[in-house]
């Protein structure tokens, strides 16, 4: 085989086998980016790049190709272009990945997208004309090969592609298997749903890890008990335990000073997440940490204590 080619920071990063760790960014129904161009200045003294979500739980915002571009260009943050198989078929995502690469985005996280039924445009027909894992194959034969459907490139897109994983899946073993099927289509990375036992998650990283594809842990420090709450009962295939959810309403309840809200919200974040990611470190199963903190970014420095980095 040849030399592995590198097309972006975060692929440096993971070729390099350094501790990673990535953000994310949540885009609105808005055509106004500000916010969103804020929060990614201040993270990004502190990731090596940020995901830039596709509508999550169907609901429709602002296009996370064109997103993922402006932010480049407005903060030099590098993106992760989350894109779903839900809304364009083959030959109209063969499309967006060309031009992708042509606005300067280098790296996509390959999704099959929360169906339309959950979100505010129900009426919306899903598409899924490929799954996650033959997108990625998609991916990676423009790329490597230069083609599409065997049909040559002038010139071809140079971009690194990734999957997700839900280690929360029941039954395991059907999950583990899906993530074999992403790793032989190319995934280049893999980046986790939220998952909070620890002991769970151990296991699913080891039964992934003959995949040999480097790990990225989905984690959610949560700024508040409305957050928490929310996160708990709204995000599919995740449920926030019970006595951490106790704690955070606690918090609500008993100190009534907003700023000291905040510090105590953080303290807990951090104490929660740095023995869970220290054990797994221990245990050489994550190349990295992906934070889906959410217009949270004043936990970014703890996290970066948290990881050890």
């Amino acid at each position: 085989m040849g030399e592995k080619k590198i097309y972006s920071k975060l692929g440096e990063v993971i070729a390099k086998g350094d501790f990673v760790l990535t953000g994310e960014l949540e885009p609105e129904k808005t055509c106004d980016l500000s916010h969103t161009i804020q929060e990614a200045k201040e993270m990004a003294p502190y990731v090596v790049a940020a995901n830039v979500t596709d509508s999550p739980l169907g609901i429709v915002t602002i296009n996370s190709m064109a997103v993922s571009h402006i932010i480049q260009k407005e903060t030099g943050l590098e993106c992760v272009w989350q894109l779903t198989v839900r809304d364009v078929n083959k030959l109209g995502i063969a499309g967006m990945i060309m031009g992708g690469h042509a606005l300067g985005l280098r790296n996509i996280l390959s999704l099959t997208g929360d169906h339309p039924n959950m979100g505010d445009m129900p009426e919306s027909k899903p598409v899924f004309d490929l799954d996650s894992a033959t997108l990625i194959k998609l991916v990676r034969e423009m790329v490597d090969k230069g083609s599409i459907n065997g049909h040559e490139i002038e010139h071809p897109p140079t971009l690194h592609v990734g999957g997700a994983a839900n280690p929360n899946a029941d039954p395991m073993e059907a999950e583990i298997l899906k993530i074999g099927r992403k790793a032989e289509a190319g995934a280049e990375f893999i980046q986790t749903q939220v998952v909070y036992d620890i002991d769970r998650t151990i296991e699913f990283l080891k039964g992934i890890q003959k995949y040999k594809v480097p790990v990225m842990l989905g984690i959610f420090p949560m700024k508040s008990y409305g957050m928490a709450k929310g996160f708990d009962m709204f995000v599919p295939g995740v449920d926030v335990p019970k006595d951490i959810l106790a704690k955070w309403k606690s918090v609500k309840t008993d100190i009534t000073d907003k700023k000291e809200q905040k510090n105590v919200y953080d303290q807990l974040n951090y104490e929660f997440f740095k023995p869970f990611i220290s054990e797994l470190k221990s245990k050489n199963l994550l190349a990295g940490v992906h934070c889906m903190a959410v217009h949270y970014t004043r936990i970014f420095p703890k996290l970066v204590e948290v990881i050890g980095a």
